[in-house]
């Protein structure tokens, strides 16, 4: 693959870093660009280092971004030194979490330009990203599509193909978001409950994980990272709860309620107002803690 052009990425935070290794790893040249330069030296030897996203598409014919919130993809897009200057892009590929109305916004500065785009959310967290396990829910034309799969399979284990318009993609990533926010609410609500009526929360997780209750909080999130209160998942509680936000507003939109879509929201804004700005999204068990009074059994913490 040495004869290709190179690949850009642009967004090295904690899902882009491992995808954009998995890149090069797999034999692909890369062109990389982060505000932080020693998460683009991080990437691994063989990456080229830019000092901009417009560099990254002068050099890079397809170029991925992973990106935090909205207004970043925006800056990075068509901002000052913005990928849409570049003179190489052909093909811009978004793996961030932005929602449908931004992603057709940037797909229209573009689409003016001769740029392809592929909208292509991603999901399964920091270990999928390093495991090479995401599911990636990809939007676009054909051609596009055509062109940069073989890429998306590089590390997504599950590569759907859910429309040709760009924000098809972001609706799905941001439902599925929903899911797993309300997953995390209502088990942090069911683990307080029952450790306050003197149940074990290991005991509770292995029967709901048995039986009917069971969602990846109860498999996955809880196990490993509330009950040990290790908190890391990788993936921020301020981000959970723009993810969620981004969500009601494609409902509101569209003009279709989501009572309890809207009940998850106003639960993720409070506790993202109630949280540090770091905080990791499986902390939501502690702010329910706090606005309950009471602790999930066998969990001990020093006061602060």
């Amino acid at each position: 693959m040495t004869g290709e052009p190179p690949l850009g990425f642009v967004g090295l935070g904690a899902i882009g870093t491992p995808l954009a290794r998995a890149l090069l790893e797999s034999g692909h040249r890369l062109v990389v660009y982060d505000v932080e330069v020693s998460r683009a030296e991080s990437v691994g030897s063989g990456a080229q280092v830019a000092g901009s996203p417009r560099e990254v598409a002068d050099r890079a014919e397809v170029v991925f971004v992973s990106l935090p919130t909205p207004d970043v993809v925006r800056e990075v897009a068509s901002g000052r030194d913005g990928l849409v200057s570049g003179s190489a892009l052909k093909v811009y590929v978004d793996l961030s979490t932005t929602g449908v109305a931004v992603a057709r916004e940037v797909a229209e500065v573009f689409a003016a330009a001769g740029v392809a785009v592929v909208d292509a959310p991603v999901s399964g967290g920091v270990a999928g990203a390093n495991a090479g396990t995401l599911a990636v829910m990809a939007a676009g034309e054909d051609e596009a599509l055509a062109r940069v799969k073989p890429l998306l399979r590089v590390f997504g284990e599950n590569v759907f193909h859910v429309g040709r318009e760009s924000g098809q993609g972001q609706l799905a990533k941001v439902l599925n978001n929903l899911l797993s926010a309300t997953a995390v609410a209502i088990t942090s609500e069911a683990l307080v409950l029952g450790a306050t009526a003197g149940l074990e929360a290991q005991t509770l997780l292995d029967i709901f994980n048995a039986g009917s209750g069971r969602n990846t909080a109860t498999s996955a999130k809880f196990p490993t990272h509330v009950l040990p209160e290790t908190f890391a998942s990788g993936f921020r509680l301020a981000l959970m709860a723009k993810d969620v936000e981004l969500c009601l507003a494609e409902a509101h939109a569209l003009g279709v309620p989501m009572r309890l879509g809207e009940l998850v929201q106003q639960l993720w804004t409070l506790a993202a107002a109630e949280s540090a700005p770091d905080a990791d999204h499986t902390e939501f068990a502690r702010v329910v803690e706090e606005w309950s009074g009471h602790r999930i059994a066998g969990r001990e913490r020093s006061a602060t």
